[in-house]
């Protein structure tokens, strides 16, 4: 590894970690991936190697500039402000750079954390897809309803944003989860045009160094 060269700790299947895989691809950052397994050994985000980088045992961690960043919107907000160009993530505009935000915490916060891996164990193996389907569809009809008066091509107009770094891998959860998604006009439409995209294709999860050959592409 690079002296220098920022570190991100990920897993392949993370979605707070593909979140900042499309940031660092979009701002055309070189970086090196340690791959952070959440389920083998127990769960590696738990040793205490780990636990020092981030007390919440989480991914994904970021070591860049000489600080270590953890919490997915942070990270990305970081790489906005000391990154602008080539793509701005946050628009100029405060309307819409509050629009950005708050569809970014409706996932980040509203629906993501319900059905991560964590809640699941808690839940039970036996209602862990119904609980999954429930959270997610409950967000869902929220987001697709905000959507409705703020997405142009993208979740916020027609330039690329922060909110549309969290909406793909929340649609890839909701396929995981087998959600209908055809209730979602708008945030179908979105996702598929985002995933055509190059920084979205080199970072999705069946193309990580941690991807399973089952899962790969």
């Amino acid at each position: 590894m690079q002296a220098g060269k920022p570190v991100l700790y990920s897993y392949f299947r993370s979605s707070c970690s593909w979140r900042v895989r499309i940031a660092l691809a979009l701002k055309g950052i070189d970086y090196d991936i340690l791959p952070i397994s959440l389920i083998k050994d127990g769960g590696q985000q738990f040793t205490k190697e780990f636990k020092t980088l981030n007390p919440m045992s989480q991914v994904p961690t970021l070591k860049i500039d000489g600080i270590i960043l953890t919490q997915s919107l942070a990270i990305i907000e970081y790489l906005e402000e000391t990154r602008p160009t080539p793509v701005r993530l946050l628009p100029q505009d405060p309307k819409k750079r509050a629009h950005v935000r708050m569809i970014s915490d409706l996932i980040a916060s509203g629906i993501q954390p319900l059905q991560n891996l964590s809640v699941l164990k808690k839940v039970g193996q036996e209602t862990q897809l119904a609980w999954a389907q429930a959270v997610i569809n409950s967000g869902f009809g929220a987001l697709e309803h905000v959507l409705q008066s703020t997405a142009g091509k993208y979740c916020v107009g027609n330039e690329i944003s922060m909110a549309d770094l969290c909406l793909v891998p929340q649609v890839a959860n909701a396929e995981r989860f087998k959600v209908d998604l055809s209730s979602y006009p708008t945030i179908n439409r979105i996702n598929k045009t985002l995933l055509t995209m190059e920084a979205f294709q080199v970072s999705h999860p069946s193309r990580q160094p941690d991807t399973p050959p089952e899962f790969q592409a």
